[in-house]
């Protein structure tokens, strides 16, 4: 019989948005209003929190406080987090409609899972507000999974396993070790380890490579292969049980997590 009973999904960079891009441009433009420059690469580090979350993370970043501090004479604190969040939120509804296409492989990954018998979730950092928009232009493409946990839901999002708890329940799931969390970030992935679930960790078309699919082939492979296996390492050094390029990696991947799992 069966081991596997489920799998939750993250949603930008790992079911849609290849490379996760939607967030990035809105963080440097939210910054920027508030007299802040930051960096792509600096918006990318806390990717996958809970967005205010994320905004108290690169507050906490030194180059980033001390340019808070210059710009509003003051610490960069909780009340600072909570005026950027306000301006954020609305901003990256408006920016993610432009990045909502599925990664390619995701509807027949969905299908082999449910050729298996297994339950589709979903959690994701991203707010209400925003996932008002994706989800309906994902579930015009044919993704519409059985539930979604957003990081504003419950008292605390990742790396916490809160959100996987709740997807638990929803799902029915009695058996963490039952499950199979799949995401493209560190947080992401820490969550599904904390929950117990087999967690696979998504490099290529994820925040850590951070490209688009026509970037990822413009790069020379050396090039590609490096920044991947990057990507790689700081998701296993997360905690990932396996690391896969996409999503469309993971029906193959099954069959191992399977025979693993029912040990």
């Amino acid at each position: 019989m069966p081991h596997l009973k489920a799998a939750v999904f993250d949603w930008a960079g790992t079911v849609i948005d290849y490379g996760s891009r939607a967030p990035m441009g809105a963080f440097v433009e939210v910054f920027a209003r508030f007299g802040v420059t930051l960096t792509v690469a600096q918006a990318r580090e806390p990717m996958g929190m809970a967005k205010l979350d994320h905004i108290k993370a690169l507050g906490a970043q030194p180059e980033i406080a001390a340019q808070w501090r210059a710009a509003h004479g003051a610490a960069f604190d909780e009340a600072a987090a909570r005026k950027i969040y306000e301006v954020f939120v609305p901003l990256n509804a408006e920016v993610v409609v432009d990045h909502c296409d599925l990664i390619p492989g995701t509807l027949e990954t969905v299908a082999a899972l449910k050729a298996r018998g297994m339950r589709l979730g979903s959690t994701t950092g991203y707010t209400r507000q925003i996932m008002a928009r994706v989800t309906p232009l994902a579930a015009a493409q044919g993704y519409a999974p059985e539930n979604m946990v957003c990081a504003e839901d419950l008292w605390a999002g990742r790396p916490t396993p809160v959100m996987m708890w709740k997807t638990f329940l929803d799902l029915r799931i009695e058996d963490a070790s039952t499950v199979v969390k799949v995401d493209d970030t560190p947080v992401g992935v820490m969550e599904g380890v904390r929950a117990g679930a087999w967690t696979v960790g998504v490099s290529l078309s994820g925040n850590e490579m951070g490209l688009s699919p026509q970037e990822v082939a413009a790069l020379p492979a050396a090039k590609r292969d490096a920044r991947n296996a990057a990507a790689r390492d700081k998701l296993l050094a997360a905690g990932a049980h396996w690391v896969i390029d996409s999503v469309a990696d993971l029906p193959d991947l099954l069959n191992e997590i399977e025979a693993r799992a029912a040990r």
